[in-house]
């Protein structure tokens, strides 16, 4: 019986398709349809998109870590319906902040803020698409979310043209052309954003990444080969190793509880869940009128 496949593809997203575009990509290139992947990127985005292969698929709703880093383009003096170059010119304005007021206007949006999302989002509200909404001029009211800039580090492309770049960590759910509109807005000039690339995504980076083109050049096996494990995805949870008799209750569904295995991990934590074969299952502490246990809530290994 043929192994089946488990990993994840970290995919350098080129400009001008979409994130499920690289799906059905990767679908074709694994010989699977069980493809998911972490983080929509926009067409006019490139950058580290995650991919999830065969059983590793179902892993997506469980992620740990999702923070982010980009670097971004903007563009001052403009506005668009969409918030990047892609959209429909709205504003412009001849007048133009200096570096140093671009700069120290950047500072401000560092930290925990709140974020209206863009129309042009692929958010849903009453089961719609947001942007299904606006492509036919409809606009809605939507809620600010919270949202957390870690950092922003502006440099300088032309001033005279009000071009910047920004490198920005932030934590998921921000939308970078939101933050570029939301600080041209402070401005009092308005911008838009002309480039982006996500440079990080939680626990990898864009150097570890794959070109579409350079895995078609691969035959099947090399391609397998570079499949990173789905534990990879969870790096930030601590490991619990079960002896084989916890080990086959636990893959059976049965809740370990950690008076048995001596650990003592708080409630709703997650953990790597490993034998003697290596990991297999994400879990969760939970707690049970006999005692605090530990139980997987899913299995990537059959």
């Amino acid at each position: 019986m043929e192994k089946e496949l488990c990993g994840v593809i970290l995919v350098n997203k080129h400009k001008g398709v979409t994130s499920h575009d690289i799906v059905f990509k990767i679908r074709r290139l694994y010989n699977t349809k069980k493809v998911g992947h972490t983080g929509t990127l926009d067409p006019l985005a490139t950058g580290v998109l995650p991919v999830l292969v065969g059983r590793a698929a179902k892993a997506a709703e469980y992620l740990l870590s999702e923070n982010k880093e980009y670097i971004a383009r903007i563009k001052l003096g403009i506005t668009t319906d969409t918030e990047d170059i892609t959209g429909k010119i709205l504003t412009k304005s001849d007048t133009l902040p200096t570096k140093n007021e671009f700069f120290e206007s950047c500072a401000r949006f560092v930290g925990e803020i709140d974020q209206v999302p863009p129309m042009y989002s692929a958010l849903k509200v009453n089961g719609e698409k947001l942007v299904d909404l606006a492509r036919k001029g409809i606009e809605i009211e939507r809620q600010a979310r919270k949202i957390n800039i870690y950092s922003i580090e502006p440099c300088v492309i032309n001033e005279e043209m009000g071009e910047y770049e920004i490198k920005v960590a932030c934590s998921k759910g921000t939308y970078i052309r939101t933050l570029c509109a939301d600080i041209g807005a402070y401005l009092g000039c308005g911008a838009t954003m002309t480039e982006l690339q996500r440079t990080k995504s939680g626990p990898f980076e864009i150097n570890d990444a794959h070109t579409i083109l350079s895995l078609e050049e691969l035959d099947f096996d090399a391609r397998c080969s570079l499949l990173m494990p789905v534990e990879d995805l969870f790096k930030e949870a601590k490991e619990v190793i079960l002896p084989d008799f916890y080990s086959r209750l636990c893959k059976s569904g049965c809740e370990i509880y950690q008076k048995k295995i001596k650990t003592n991990f708080d409630t709703d934590t997650f953990v790597r869940i490993s034998d003697k074969n290596g990991f297999f299952a994400l879990g969760q502490v939970k707690e049970y009128p006999e005692g605090s246990a530990i139980k997987a809530i899913k299995l990537f290994v059959i």
